[in-house]
């Protein structure tokens, strides 16, 4: 009892030296540690002094004497997970980098004990974890007995708790940290299925990190920051990713797809995969499975099993890789947030061009990815080859892309066909195609949104247009934000319009045309026509070409209301077409087909004058919309005329209700018609004479109602021809079989 209050005497008095006189409170110190050798208090309050006043080297002997000495004391354990809180810590501040000092100056093989010890007293897993990594960090001699075991440990946890994606706090350890200590140590005897697995799962963690959807904070914040980028696929915002029970900075993942092929690399070589080992591209990787799978029939045994698990994994990595880079850049807002609705996303769809070719030459010179079969009216029907060879794995298909609205053009096209043939590569032999099954089973890629996206233009461009209006009903289903997540704002609805879009082009090119006008008036329904119309320019200076085009091309289209509107309505008229100009009269059909020529006019021209040819074979034309829609002045004159004796006198019935609609009879209702129609020429800024002496033999009620239509010519086009879609829905669809 004496002993024990000379101790506490000692310590006291030191303490009260402390602040004034340092020396002598360490003398006090050192003269109590002489005559009580195995107190712990004396030594606590010696490495106390040492400690606040920062001298490392003295406080490290002391703590080392402490670990040593008093292994049991609950003080000292509080002081080591102080300082493995600091190692394991980014804080850059004086004290945290004392501590970390401190710790160096202790002997490795009490930093090693020290840092297992303190293992041993976490209880929180991903704790216990990350004080572990440290040892083998520090220590990578003991990866060999630590190293699988903690990888194991982190995906049983990952496991037990229930988490919805693989990028957690739990996966991010194990790959980024640990799985390159336990792969890259030679002294560690592997077996190849192991290897295999935790390839499997960094990969499933990488691309998972590459491809996560912003959260709705991410993108107001992305929002606010705006400015140019480095990458392409990775918005300012979405930089700032948590990971939950991680630091923001222990969140952030840089080059996710060259770490991943760093892993490749090593697992490869430890696996015994043939090939280049110094290939550092995913390119290059894909020659070489193309390669081996050459040889892979011939193969037996772990031989042919070795050679198919490369090959499998490797096209894999290849194909989702190249399926984002392609996505991100025709649906950008699945990764950028808000940052991307400028762009928007872009649609991949039939190619329109060839809509305003003469028929005759569409039904007989082209042969589509389907069989055409003509019907007793003249109209032709498409039979689906879905099940046939046809269009889509044995031949290409040009994709027209204007390359001054995507810059990114080459890029993305090549993109997509490195996809392409990854995937025909997996599903080349039944082997294979078991195998990138089971993946897709693990990885749940069913509910990957945006390769859902991928898959359904891979089909597209196959020319499988029933599967591709299958998958996109898979779309759809998987089109919803996932919980904590939000779609920006206006991108609901062009969603929807894509998938409306690119349904309404597969049902066109399978001949089913009343369903295309159904989803394409669906489109226009939601669409607020420009105020002006776009300033013509040359589109084809902004094209790609490399060859002549045969009539099967594909467009990647851009999802704004400035390209989709107009796309719409040259959908409509190439469904409409074949019907009007059969060889049965359809007045309906050629009356639509001419007021949707007037869209991007005089490129329909002949097509107009071909129509005309047919009224004039007629010798009648019935349309009682005619003057609701039709205000462009070369086809007024054109009509003017067939009235005319010269002109033939087409009996025209163009009026509904014979003059319902002239309501305000214009006020130069004595002017002669031809120079009312000079005047409309004026307006529309064309240098176009009327010369044919149309007021003769006209008749009173259809001279005022073309007077009226020619003072309409300066109206917005794509305005009239919105109001034309949403007014006359129920006709148009009826209109089709």
């Amino acid at each position: 009892m004496s002993a024990q209050k000379d101790c506490e005497f000692l310590v006291k008095r030191a303490r009260e030296l402390v602040s004034d006189d340092p020396c002598a409170a360490k003398a006090w110190l050192i003269t109590a540690r002489t005559l009580y050798p195995a107190d712990f208090n004396i030594q606590y309050e010696m490495y106390i002094i040492e400690r606040n006043a920062e001298r490392t080297a003295s406080a490290g002997r002391l703590l080392y004497d402490m670990f040593i000495n008093f292994p049991d004391q609950p003080i000292v354990w509080r002081e080591i997970s102080v300082i493995t809180a600091a190692l394991r810590s980014d804080s850059q501040d004086k004290h945290a980098q004392f501590l970390r000092g401190l710790f160096e100056t202790l002997p490795g093989r009490v930093q090693c004990e020290m840092l297992l010890k303190a293992t041993e007293q976490c209880f929180n897993t991903l704790e216990k974890a990350e004080m572990l990594l440290l040892l083998l960090k520090r220590f990578p001699e003991s990866v060999v007995q630590h190293g699988v075991n903690l990888g194991e440990t982190l995906l049983e946890a990952e496991a037990s708790e229930n988490v919805e994606t693989a990028v957690n706090c739990f996966r991010k350890l194990f790959v980024c940290d640990v799985l390159p200590l336990v792969i890259n140590n030679m002294d560690m005897r592997l077996p190849a299925s192991l290897m295999q697995k935790y390839m499997l799962k960094a990969a499933e963690f990488y691309i998972g990190y590459v491809t996560r959807g912003p959260s709705p904070d991410v993108q107001i914040q992305a929002s606010q920051d705006g400015g140019s980028l480095k990458s392409p696929s990775v918005s300012r915002g979405s930089q700032r990713y948590v990971i939950d029970g991680l630091s923001e900075k222990s969140s952030v993942v840089a080059e996710p797809w060259e770490r991943l092929l760093d892993i490749l690399a090593v697992v490869g070589a430890r696996c015994e995969w043939q090939g280049d080992k110094g290939q550092r591209s995913y390119v290059d990787m894909l020659q070489r499975v193309k390669e081996l799978c050459r040889y892979l029939p011939g193969l037996e045994g772990d031989t042919r099993f070795r050679c198919c698990s490369q090959v499998v994994i490797c096209t894999a990595l290849v194909l989702f890789r190249s399926a984002f880079l392609y996505v991100s850049a025709v649906q950008p807002a699945l990764f950028q947030g808000v940052n991307a609705l400028s762009s928007g996303p872009w649609i991949l769809v039939e190619d329109l061009s060839s809509v305003y070719n003469d028929v005759e030459v569409e039904r007989g010179a082209v042969k589509h990815a389907h069989k055409k079969r003509k019907l007793a009216d003249g109209r032709e029907r498409t039979m689906s080859s879905d099940d046939e060879e046809g269009l889509g794995k044995g031949r290409s298909r040009h994709i027209v892309v204007n390359k001054t609205e995507m810059p990114s053009w080459s890029e993305t096209l090549e993109s997509f066909r490195i996809a392409r043939e990854s995937w025909d590569l997996l599903h080349s032999h039944d082997g294979l195609e078991t195998e990138f099954k089971k993946i897709c089973a693990s990885w749940k890629t069913d509910s990957w949104l945006w390769f859902r996206i991928f898959l359904t233009d891979m089909i597209i461009y196959q020319g499988q247009y029933r599967k591709a209006l299958s998958s996109l009903l898979q779309m759809a289903a998987v089109q919803q934000p996932q919980p904590g997540q939000q779609s920006p704002t206006g991108q609901t609805s062009l969603e929807h319009h894509r998938a409306l879009i690119q349904q309404a082009s597969c049902h066109y090119a399978l001949g089913e045309y009343r369903m295309a006008c159904e989803k394409l008036l669906d489109v226009v329904s939601g669409l607020v026509p420009p105020n002006q119309e776009p300033t013509k320019t040359s589109e084809d200076q902004g094209r790609v070409k490399t060859r002549t085009r045969k009539g099967n091309d594909l467009r990647l289209l851009p999802c704004t209301t400035k390209a989709i509107l107009p796309f719409c309505l040259q959908l409509m008229l190439a469904c409409f077409k074949l019907r009007a100009f059969a060889d049965s009269r359809d007045d309906l059909s050629l009356g639509h087909v001419v007021v949707l020529l007037q869209q991007d006019w005089p490129q329909g021209e002949l097509l107009f004058l071909k129509a005309v040819d047919k009224i004039c074979q007629q010798g009648s034309f019935q349309y009682e919309n005619f003057f609701n829609y039709v205000t462009n002045i070369d086809m007024l004159e054109e009509f003017a005329y067939l009235r005319t004796p010269e002109g033939g006198r087409i009996q025209l019935e163009l009026l509904p209700n014979q003059g319902m609609l002239i309501k305000n009879p214009s006020p130069a209702l004595g002017v002669e018609l031809n120079t009312l129609l000079l005047q409309g020429v004026q307006t529309m800024d064309r240098h176009h004479t009327v010369t044919r002496g149309i007021t003769k033999g006209v008749k009173e009620d259809f001279r005022l109602a073309m007077e009226r239509q020619v003072s309409r010519c300066g109206e917005n086009l794509l305005s009239v021809l919105h109001r034309f879609c949403i007014n006359e829905k129920i006709i148009i669809i009826q209109s089709l079989p």
